[in-house]
């Protein structure tokens, strides 16, 4: 059964004195899907959640919720939409305790009725024992937890998450994520979550839009936009090309180590410039191609970068290596995988 379309942008634009934050961006998003909207500080993706909140007023287009109309012809308040919101900084109350923050959002509602909310969110995502407790009583993630438990006691059409995970360490910022996840996905939720980091829009999304300056650069799965990238750019944000000069002609690229022959989807005629992901290269103590020496390691604990310079080339390679390397090892052999080049 095809899932309904759970939010709708049509040509939407937003500009603050003479910028435009965001630049007439259509986009649908089906119930149940969980979009990772991606770009660096600036680039619009904050202003597009609030726009869809109702916290922003679009100023061109409109925004559909479950297909109804809640700007750019009538305009359906906040309070209004349905719309759970969770905020980089939680935005807890701190003088309320963690059950009274998780009722607050239940306002209107029969008291039993929104115990009993209160008290099933709280079991879902484990954190019943902290109903008594305060805000400033709670580690990082815990607050985090708290924060999605409010959010969702309302049954909300759409959560958003803005850069919800960043304010935590790297090991519970993972676990807290996966487990934010793991919920929202057992609950059904439709989801749109905000984040400049690359490699939590890819571990988390259904689907990924990468945005730059107010305008959605490319849009897809996580593994499409990662293997397919549309431009230079979308390429260079998701991953950390080593880039070698040359042509592209005649169905492959001449560069000044050598002609390599492109799969299809990266053939580009009139390219200068070949994109080689660091996992493209392997290195061999006298199997490969081309003469390298090694000029950085660094020790990364379940694999190494290791920096090359490769004889023809200016420019340093990077590659990463999960085997070993033999700890006095300093000219060695490189080859260069096709299949994982692209050109631009």
């Amino acid at each position: 059964m095809q899932r309904k379309t759970a939010v709708r942008l049509d040509k939407v634009g937003r500009i603050f004195g003479a910028a435009a934050a965001v630049k007439d961006i259509s986009l649908e998003i089906t119930g149940g899907e969980i979009l990772s909207l991606v770009g660096p500080s600036g680039c619009g993706k904050s202003t597009l959640l609030r726009i869809i909140a109702g916290v922003e007023t679009a100023d061109t287009g409109q925004v559909f919720l479950d297909e109804r109309m809640v700007d750019g012809g009538e305009f359906i308040e906040p309070e209004r939409r349905r719309v759970g919101f969770v905020f980089q900084d939680y935005a807890l109350f701190p003088h309320l305790s963690v059950r009274d923050n998780i009722l607050f959002g239940l306002k209107g509602r029969p008291r039993r009725e929104a115990v009993a909310t209160v008290s099933d969110v709280m079991e879902r995502i484990g954190i019943r024992h902290l109903a008594s407790r305060f805000p400033h009583t709670l580690s990082g993630g815990e607050q985090q937890r708290v924060a999605l438990a409010r959010a969702l006691a309302p049954t909300p059409s759409v959560v958003l998450l803005d850069e919800p995970f960043s304010n935590l360490d790297q090991g519970l910022r993972e676990r807290v994520r996966a487990a934010t996840l793991s919920v929202l996905r057992s609950a059904g939720a439709t989801v749109i979550m905000v984040t400049h980091d690359p490699a939590e829009a890819l571990s988390s999304g259904d689907r990924v839009v990468l945005m730059r300056a107010g305008e959605i650069v490319q849009a897809g799965t996580p593994r499409e936009v990662y293997s397919h990238p549309a431009n230079a750019y979308a390429a260079d944000f998701f991953c950390a090309f080593n880039k070698i000069p040359g042509a592209y002609r005649d169905g492959s690229f001449e560069t000044a180590i050598g002609r390599f022959v492109l799969p299809s989807i990266a053939q580009r005629e009139g390219s200068r410039m070949l994109y080689v992901r660091p996992q493209a290269i392997r290195i061999s103590k006298d199997l490969g191609e081309h003469t390298a020496y090694i000029e950085e390691r660094i020790f990364l604990g379940a694999s190494e970068k290791v920096v090359l310079k490769v004889e023809g080339l200016e420019d340093r390679l990077t590659t990463v290596v999960t085997e070993p390397l033999p700890a006095d090892a300093r000219r060695v052999t490189i080859s260069i995988v096709p299949e994982l080049l692209l050109t631009f």
